[in-house]
């Protein structure tokens, strides 16, 4: 049996900062298999161990599924060695137990409680593994009244205040594009994970990090919550500007697109009103100061929008970065793919695939000026590890055939 951080986990070259580190992931979809992506990205040695015959549901996920492959699990897999064990059973329990022994990092993102049934709470793998990390992500916390209640990203992101906020101020709150709040989870997820690790630097032990999706919501929301406390401001949707922010907004073109200009400071207020041809607005007392703006923001807008609607997205774009006014296109996967800087830092990372062959995808952020993260492969198949993960803990050839006979693996 190796320990946290032995020599044994550290043999790719091209790993990354978290290389040596070895993190076994039990969780499923979403909040808790994106902790482990981070960390896998950044080098760490993730083992995920999934369900035998089923695997992780997102697996199944995705609007498309080319040759029948979930694109979603392509990204959210990557970087991970995939072992299949029945936690149900005890034995599937002893298992995990013994790769726990020696890992460094656990994470999970079941009901609470359900570990502990399965005699894998962390009051157990402390005692096999004093310097464990476990981190937890749930819906509402590992304490608390709610704590036992089912927790999606989605009911996370209402009681953490970011749907009362999003959308058409006409329409009832929205959702975001993207899955977010188990995102945001898992984010502070691995921010903890990272700080325990560094405080068991110091200490030698380990301890559980609790990320609550509702709490990781919460935590993006500036000062939403002094603002009513303190003064009685509740915050309410605005669509696609903030209020009294102006301009900055989206921003119709001639060719039928969108510009985002953001040009709410003095000084950039005064540029863009150079490149729209009107010099005299920055000092029309009705637009010279951030205040004024802001009380005539919605007139301010359509002042601008007459202007950006004489020009085509590229002739906008050249024009305001020639004054150093901040603007953006409204990019899709179309343009994201065609863009030059995107091309220049590598954002977009090409990755072999078994099946579907080179899969274009997100690269791994933060970069690092040394030691910076890679994707070394995509989701892997179900099971695809089980025989080598499990040799590290003494399971040979013929125990492995009597434990899938049985279900077990």
């Amino acid at each position: 049996m190796t320990g946290p951080s032995d020599p044994q986990h550290t043999d790719r070259p091209d790993g990354g900062p978290l290389q040596g580190l070895r993190v076994v992931e039990v969780g499923q979809l979403l909040a808790g298999p994106f902790c482990g992506q981070l960390l896998g990205d950044l080098g760490a040695d993730v083992v995920k161990i999934e369900d035998p015959g089923r695997g992780d549901p997102l697996r199944q996920w995705g609007r498309q599924r080319p040759k029948d492959q979930s694109l979603w699990w392509s990204i959210v897999g990557r970087n991970k060695k995939s072992v299949t064990v029945n936690l149900r059973e005890p034995e599937g329990q002893d298992i995990a137990r013994q790769l726990v022994a020696g890992a460094d990092v656990l994470v999970e993102n079941f009901r609470p409680g359900t570990l502990e049934r399965w005699g894998l709470g962390y009051d157990t793998l402390r005692e096999l593994n004093p310097g464990l990390i476990m981190v937890r992500v749930s819906g509402f916390g590992q304490d608390g009244p709610y704590a036992a209640r089912p927790g999606y990203g989605a009911i996370g992101e209402a009681m953490g205040g970011l749907r009362y906020v999003v959308g058409d101020p006409t329409t009832p709150p929205s959702r975001m594009g993207i899955s977010i709040g188990d995102t945001l989870a898992a984010m502070f997820a691995t921010i903890g994970a990272l700080a325990a690790l560094r405080e068991r630097d110091v200490s030698g032990r380990g301890q559980v990090v609790d990320s609550a999706i509702y709490e990781a919501v919460l935590g993006v929301m500036e000062s939403l919550v002094p603002e009513w406390q303190l003064t009685g401001y509740q915050r309410e949707r605005t669509g696609a500007v903030l209020p009294n922010i102006a301009p900055s907004n989206v921003y119709p073109t001639r060719d039928g697109t969108w510009v985002l200009i953001a040009a709410n400071q003095d000084t950039v207020f005064a540029r863009l009103a150079a490149a729209m041809g009107r010099p005299e607005l920055a000092t029309d007392e009705r637009y010279a100061t951030h205040v004024a703006r802001g009380e005539r923001q919605a007139e301010l807008d359509d002042l601008v929008a007459g202007f950006t609607a004489t020009l085509g997205a590229d002739e906008l774009e050249e024009l305001l970065i020639e004054h150093s006014v901040p603007v953006g296109k409204i990019f899709r996967p179309v343009e994201m793919l065609a863009d030059p800087h995107f091309a220049a830092r590598g954002s977009i990372t090409q990755v072999p695939h078994p099946v579907l062959g080179e899969v274009q995808m997100q690269n791994v952020f933060p970069r690092l000026s040394r030691t910076t993260g890679t994707v070394r492969w995509p989701g892997p198949e179900l099971g695809q590890h089980t025989e080598e993960v499990l040799a590290e803990v003494g399971i040979d050839g013929a125990q492995l055939a009597t434990l899938r006979e049985r279900g077990l693996v």
